[in-house]
């Protein structure tokens, strides 16, 4: 075989691996339905932790107990997290009376600081209020792999639901539809 044959070869088989690579893609794209991903029959109890607020206070999770509450890991370097920001802040204006919204930073100190994710809320004029797990604890209780990952917890205290990616805003409402009493 010349090493031109060879080259055909290849480049036909690597054009197929695309193809497929493609429909795959395509496919499981489509048929992906995010609403479906973490719903079980038997909800597992939220773990409590401890962030921090812009003030430098505890918070944890147990204070909001009897209130449902939408869980939100993001950093301010992440892109996807970025692009759902607008819609958590919409989100949040409308149902912040009847739903807490616990937007917790990955603060690691390094590639992020509380600086960086203060700086980036209040320049793009979001509202919604933001803590900071600098000491990991609540990543680490959620297994938190990748952001952004949100978690819808009932006022029983019962995750009903969560995502991975980024949600748009008809997702978010669906998530907290399923929380609210």
């Amino acid at each position: 075989m010349t090493n031109k044959t060879k080259t055909i070869i290849g480049l036909v088989a690597f054009a197929i691996f695309l193809g497929l690579a493609y429909w795959g893609y395509t496919f499981l794209s489509a048929t992906f339905n995010p609403s479906q991903s973490s719903q079980t029959d038997e909800l597992q109890t939220a773990p409590d932790f401890t962030i921090y607020d812009q003030d430098g206070n505890p918070v944890k999770l147990s204070d909001f107990s009897g209130k449902p509450v939408v869980l939100n890991f993001w950093a301010s370097w992440c892109p996807p997290c970025k692009s759902e920001m607008p819609h958590f802040n919409a989100v949040y204006q409308d149902q912040k009376d009847d739903v807490v919204f616990l937007m917790v930073d990955q603060a690691d100190g390094e590639r992020e600081t509380n600086e960086k994710a203060q700086q980036f809320v209040t320049a793009q004029g979001f509202d919604f209020p933001i803590y900071f797990d600098s000491k990991s604890e609540a990543s680490i209780a959620y297994g938190v792999s990748s952001i952004p990952t949100t978690l819808f917890i009932n006022p029983e205290g019962k995750i009903v639901s969560g995502y991975r990616g980024a949600l748009d805003e008809s997702a978010l409402l669906e998530g907290i539809n399923l929380i609210k009493n």
